[in-house]
């Protein structure tokens, strides 16, 4: 018996932070600018996917290829062309410091939320902030 209440405490547990986790994102909100900043090499070839999601707007995910050792610059530099491949001119991409890229939004345009959708490349770390 007790282990069924241990099991029990530790899946409601489970649920209660994944209920957390969706709250934080469900009140997350959209900004007119995103830095993505680039640290670390690729240790394996992979793929990072981003999702870009206008308010009010359909979301576009932005597949980027990753080859294994490619610096923090060069990840930054094919992150950019990506966006800007698909994005087309809906927002400007540039890259920032070498290895940052910045996502703004055109004037008059709405505000967009930022998020990974997968990343399997090894070794490379990215984190979104908000401009």
């Amino acid at each position: 018996m007790a282990v069924l209440e241990s099991r029990w405490i530790k899946n409601l547990k489970a649920v209660v932070w994944l209920l957390v986790l969706v709250a934080g994102a469900a009140i997350a909100t959209p900004s007119n600018k995103w830095r993505i900043q680039v640290s670390s090499d690729a240790d394996s070839d992979g793929v990072v996917v981003f999702r870009i999601a206008p308010v009010d707007g359909e979301a576009v995910d932005v597949s980027v290829a990753i080859p294994k050792g490619a610096g923090e610059n060069r990840v930054a530099s094919l992150i950019r062309d990506q966006l800007r491949a698909k994005l087309g001119d809906s927002y400007r991409v540039e890259v920032d410091d070498g290895e940052d890229v910045l996502i703004k939004k055109h004037l008059g345009d709405k505000n967009f939320d930022l998020t990974i959708a997968q990343q399997t490349a090894k070794g490379v770390r990215i984190t979104l902030d908000k401009e």
